[in-house]
């Protein structure tokens, strides 16, 4: 797993949010204190109270991505195109900071669930799509036709 001296280092030399509303590094800051904000692109607003970071440790990265993985699973098989583009980046984001062969995983498919299914799988986090492989055309069929 990366060191939070590896994850700032890396922003720091060019490694840029990959979400258009910067909820990847939203989620990354968290284990971050308010002094490394701005690293971020991020800043406290006036009399806000400053949060204590979460720990960094593998484990609550795993409790996070777990988290993330479900809301992640939620949105592609509800078909939300921007929501799980989003959330492909956060989770190859923590792929990344975990050191995962994962984080060069660019399936996209049927609004990830490939990748979702692959983590899931290797972290034991459950897996919404059971057998499937994810790039089944069902998860494609448009939901809203009789709308």
């Amino acid at each position: 797993m990366l060191s939070r001296k590896d994850v700032i280092n890396a922003i720091k030399s060019g490694r840029k949010s990959q979400c258009l509303d910067g909820r990847d590094y939203a989620r990354l800051a968290a284990f971050f204190p308010v002094s490394d904000y701005e690293i971020f692109g991020f800043m406290l607003k006036d009399g806000v109270n400053p949060p204590i970071p979460r720990e960094w440790s593998e484990e609550e990265i795993k409790k996070q991505l777990k988290s993330d993985l479900a809301f992640a699973f939620e949105k592609a098989l509800d078909q939300r195109g921007i929501s799980s583009s989003f959330m492909f980046e956060v989770i190859l984001m923590w792929m990344w900071v975990l050191e995962d062969k994962l984080q060069t995983c660019r399936e996209y498919a049927m609004y990830g669930l490939p990748l979702y299914k692959k983590v899931a799988i290797k972290y034991g986090f459950p897996n919404k799509i059971g057998d499937d492989y994810g790039n089944e055309d069902k998860y494609n069929e448009d939901k809203y036709e009789d709308a």
